[in-house]
Formats: C-alpha cells, sequence, structure tokens
C-alpha cells in the first residue's frame, strides 16, 4: 500500500512540474516568435491594455502533455488527448476568428445558426461538446455515465471560460477547483496536477498583464478538470456535477459578473 501511495504522489507532483516546464518553455517560444505574427494575438483587456494570447496556446500544450503521462491508463491518456486538445485548438480557432464578433454566449450564437450562419462560437459550442462525449465514452462503460461525463468535460471547460473577466480569475479557479483532485486516488489525481501546474507557470504574467488565457487556454484548462472530475466520481456524483455546470452555463452572464466583482 506504501508503494502505491507513493507512485501516486510521484505522479501527481511529476504531472504538476512537467506541465509547470512545458508551459513555460512554450509561452517563452511562443513570445519570440508567434505563429502569423505578434499582432494576431494581440487584444486589448478589461482596462484597455495590450496583452499577448500566449498563455492560452502554452496552457493548452503543457496541459495535453502532462495529462498524457505514460503513467496513466491508455483510455485515459487518449480521452486527455481528445479533450484537452479539441478545447484549446476550438478555443483558439474562436480567439483568432471570433475576436471582432460581439456576440457571446449560446444563445446568439444558436440563433446565428438557425439563420444559417456557422460563427467561430458555434464551431467552438460543437467541437468542445462533441469532444468531451468522445472522451466520456473512452472513460465509462454505460451509456448514461458517458452522457454525463461528456456534459461534466464540456461544461467544465466552459466554466473555467465564463470565470476568464480579469486577470487571474481563471488560474485561481483552476488552482482551487483542481486542488481537491489532488486527494484523490488513481487518475483524477494526475489530471487535476495537470492544468494546476500549466495555470500556475502563467500566473505571474496574468495578474501582471502581460498575457491572458484566452479562450484557448480557459477551455482546454477546464477541459483537463472536467476529466479529472470524471475519473473519481460515479454516476451520483457525475449527475451532481452536471447539474450544477449546467446551472452554471444556464446563468454564464451572472457567473462573469459575480467573477468580475471578486
Amino acid at each position: 500500500m506504501a508503494a502505491v501511495a507513493g507512485n501516486g504522489v510521484r505522479g501527481r507532483i511529476s504531472a504538476l512540474l512537467g506541465a509547470a516546464g512545458a508551459t513555460r518553455v512554450t509561452y517563452t517560444a511562443l513570445r519570440k516568435r508567434p505563429p502569423g505574427g505578434a499582432v494576431l494575438w494581440e487584444r486589448k483587456n478589461y482596462a484597455g491594455r495590450i496583452v499577448n494570447l500566449h498563455a492560452g496556446l502554452a496552457t493548452a500544450t503543457g496541459t495535453a502533455l502532462a495529462a498524457a503521462s505514460p503513467g496513466l491508463p491508455a483510455r485515459t491518456r487518449t480521452a486527455a488527448a481528445v479533450a484537452v486538445l479539441a478545447a484549446g485548438g476550438c478555443g483558439a480557432y474562436d480567439d483568432v476568428f471570433g475576436a471582432s464578433d460581439p456576440r457571446r454566449g449560446f444563445r446568439a450564437h444558436l440563433s446565428a445558426l438557425r439563420d444559417k450562419e456557422v460563427t467561430s462560437g458555434t464551431v467552438k459550442l460543437f467541437g468542445i461538446g462533441a469532444a468531451g462525449l468522445a472522451a466520456g465514452a473512452l472513460l465509462k462503460e454505460r451509456p448514461a455515465d458517458k452522457l454525463l461525463a461528456g456534459v461534466v468535460i464540456a461544461g467544465s471547460a466552459h466554466l473555467v471560460n465564463l470565470l476568464d473577466v480579469r486577470p487571474g480569475r481563471a488560474v485561481g479557479a483552476v488552482l482551487a477547483l483542481g486542488a481537491p483532485g489532488l486527494l484523490r486516488r488513481g487518475p483524477a489525481g494526475p489530471l487535476s496536477a495537470a492544468p494546476m501546474g500549466a495555470a500556475a507557470a502563467v500566473v505571474g504574467d496574468d495578474l501582471g498583464e502581460r498575457t491572458m488565457l484566452g479562450d484557448a487556454g480557459a477551455h482546454a484548462l477546464g477541459a483537463a478538470l472536467g476529466l479529472a472530475i470524471v475519473t473519481g466520481n460515479c454516476r451520483r456524483g457525475l449527475a451532481a456535477h452536471a447539474a450544477g455546470l449546467v446551472a452554471a452555463a444556464a446563468a454564464g452572464d451572472r457567473v462573469s459578473r459575480a467573477a468580475a466583482a471578486i
């Protein structure tokens, strides 16, 4: 039992440090040579300051690499790669192609879809949803559990994005929400540690208003937290988390305003 516990602790530390290191290396590389040029990844933050979006791609990369650790079961590694990379990729797509689109929220993008307009937000919504369901199908056996797992993964990705309204809000939420998962046995421990390590690697730059997570980083970190929740819970726990996340999504504007007011 001691050996198992020790391996578990080492796995969490390895995921935490691995994610932090990979995130920092990627962030530094992106600052030196941003793909497509620096202007493509520059945005004005809430205070009107110009910041970059490099933390988003960096945390998505660092989280994905750490969550795909060889110490985890093969199906879990595959699920992590699918969910985190899809969430980060769809988020990055919205960061780039939806920058000038003032529409926000599910209703606005679904309304556009009814008018036969496919917005970047619609791509993100359906892409992350499909990836969540695919990852849930890999992690759970029964159909109801697969569905709940998909809701939790996609819902967690959306929740962290709702909180990314001021410096430090989203990364702080990732650190706080991920901490309880470190105490769980099995894959939930390393899967909680991965987004925490990635978030910790950029928290200083985020608080210093030099960078922001954007949709890419917020969704990737949130999806990883969702994976940790899924692997650490049975149906009852999944249902409770899914209900809470759906409620948060329905009250999206209020959640974002509350996070901004803190």
